[in-house]
């Protein structure tokens, strides 16, 4: 049923955009109603706003905590229009009929995680927003409900087109407001949770884990053609949640795991870094002078397997990088930015997705949270961090965060190696062990069942002979069998965990062979 806009309810934290939107409304003849920064706002442009305590005739009572709570407000938004019971209540009441609510709530989260005075946060409970926003939400046949900055330009087009809002587009706004509000209460009750169990600040694992993922866009198929798929991010996301697509065939399932596993890895650099990527693992791993240079040296690690993969660069996709990268067939593309005049070459591979996405948001030291599914319930955990490898490599010195374990001590070159390598094999499918040089990967062995296979696979792959590199494993090698195979293979030093009842064992192998081994005390397994 068509519901033609005449009044509307303007209440908004978060001032983006609201002044434009007012405009249309005003153009168009449409009363608004709003109080406090808002009406302020409003007025300092020249649009006509009707205070809500002028309307109400009720003045803002404690400090501002009561201002919408009034019958004037919410019985204008509940009303069923088709009812005449109801209309005739609302005329003897004197009573208008809102028909468009904007709001959006106080900043709770943000206030929370400022670690501002508890009576602060308690302030940024939003009372009114919600409760008008879950009104005119329940009320949707009649009444248009916007929480998101993001949905102005499709109010303002229907407001200039004779101010009606389709009746899907108005539950589409309103299933957006219930998901709204439930996150919000969500953060607090996890903020209160945590201070009633004793907790300074919201636990990094709270007790209760509330999801408000906006859907982003269906999928081809998942892993499979057989399986349906969607992507998911919640607002405001960073990462491959706020991805641009600049060119090419419509992203996959698989696309996005290969395309955030090749983020993850040179996010680990600093220097010019590139990885390429083939079923979520790196079959080459390179830094250089260079996005272009990088990318070389990571191809050619691997060329065979290269061919068809997942290439992730940590700095902008340059002309030189792009002349280099469509001189085969590559799948996608990501990187923080794509230099204008590589543009004209990506194109020629027209297929090819080229992504720009930016991670630099997942460099900092705060906790990120990953989930996965399990059959029946979801499993969560902190991301993992190679925090030991610190890019400040005399800290990682200081810290003691990798410690010679044999009677030589690697030389300086193979220090590079061994950093290096270990920054890479946290990333690759376990049971992993890889060979690498000081700047560049040399022959992966990714998830296999033990160790000793993980070399054998290495080994077979490499494109070149391994003497005089090192070797990095992503757990302790159980038994000396391993660490004999890696000296096999022409490695001089190794990089493990450690932690094995048998580390006595693997260190006099070590020895035997003339190797020198660090460990690090910490395992990277990635399942």
């Amino acid at each position: 049923m068509e519901r033609r806009i005449r009044k509307a309810l303007v209440s908004v934290f978060d001032k983006e955009g609201v002044v434009a939107l007012c405009r249309d409304l005003h153009a168009a003849d449409i009363e608004i109603l709003s109080s406090g920064g808002t009406a302020k706002l409003l007025r300092e442009h020249g649009i006509p706003v009707t205070g809500v305590s002028e309307y109400t005739g009720s003045p803002e009572l404690l400090d501002g905590r009561v201002k919408t709570l009034h019958p004037k407000i919410h019985a204008g938004i509940l009303a069923i229009r088709s009812s005449a019971d109801h209309m005739a209540q609302l005329e003897k009441a004197r009573i208008d009929p809102i028909d468009l609510v904007v709001v959006n709530l106080y900043p709770f989260r943000r206030t929370a995680a400022s670690g501002a005075p508890f009576d602060e946060v308690v302030e940024m409970i939003d009372v009114g927003g919600p409760t008008m926003v879950r009104a005119a939400a329940k009320n949707h046949a009649d009444v248009t409900v916007v929480v998101d900055p993001a949905d102005y330009r499709s109010i303002a087009q229907a407001v200039r087109s004779g101010g009606i809002v389709p009746p899907e587009e108005r539950l589409r706004l309103a299933a957006k407001a219930f998901a709204h509000t439930s996150a919000y209460d969500a953060d607090v009750h996890a903020f209160l949770a945590a201070r009633a169990a004793g907790e300074a600040a919201a636990p990094a694992l709270p007790g209760t884990l509330a999801l408000e993922l906006p859907k982003i866009a269906d999928l081809r198929y998942g892993e499979n053609p057989h399986q349906r798929a969607a992507w998911y991010a919640a607002s405001g996301a960073a990462g491959l949640g706020a991805a641009r697509v600049l060119q090419g065939k419509e992203l996959s399932y698989t696309n996005l795991l290969d395309l955030d596993a090749a983020a993850r890895v040179v996010l680990e650099f600093d220097e010019p870094a590139v990885a390429v990527i083939k079923h979520t693992n790196p079959c080459g791993v390179a830094t250089g002078s260079s996005a272009a240079d990088a990318y070389v040296r990571a191809r050619d690690a691997d060329a065979l397997s290269a061919f068809g993969g997942i290439v992730g660069l940590n700095r902008p996709l340059d002309e030189d990088a792009a002349r280099e990268i469509t001189t085969t067939f590559i799948e996608a593309v990501i990187a923080p930015a794509v230099d204008p005049a590589a543009l004209p070459l990506l194109a020629k591979k027209a297929n090819m997705r080229v992504v720009v996405a930016d991670f630099s948001a997942f460099r900092a030291g705060d906790a990120v949270l990953e989930l996965r599914s399990v059959l029946g319930s979801l499993l969560v955990q902190e991301r993992d961090r190679v925090d030991e490898a610190a890019r400040d490599w005399a800290v990682a010195e200081a810290t003691q965060a990798f410690r010679v374990v044999t009677r030589r001590a690697p030389s300086a070159e193979e220090w590079r190696a061994l950093r290096f390598a270990w920054r890479v094999c946290a990333h690759v499918k376990s049971n992993t062990v890889l060979f690498a040089g000081p700047d560049r990967t040399l022959a992966v062995g990714a998830g296999q069942m033990s160790r000793v296979d993980a070399v054998k696979v290495a080994v077979m792959k490499a494109g070149a002979p391994l003497a005089g590199s090192v070797a990095a494993s992503d757990a302790f090698f159980p038994f000396r069998d391993g660490l004999d195979a890696v000296a096999a293979a022409g490695a001089t030093a190794v990089v493990q965990p450690g932690g094995s009842v048998r580390d006595l064992e693997v260190i006099a192998a070590a020895d035997e062979h003339g190797l020198a081994m660090v460990f690090t005390g910490r395992r990277h397994f990635r399942h």
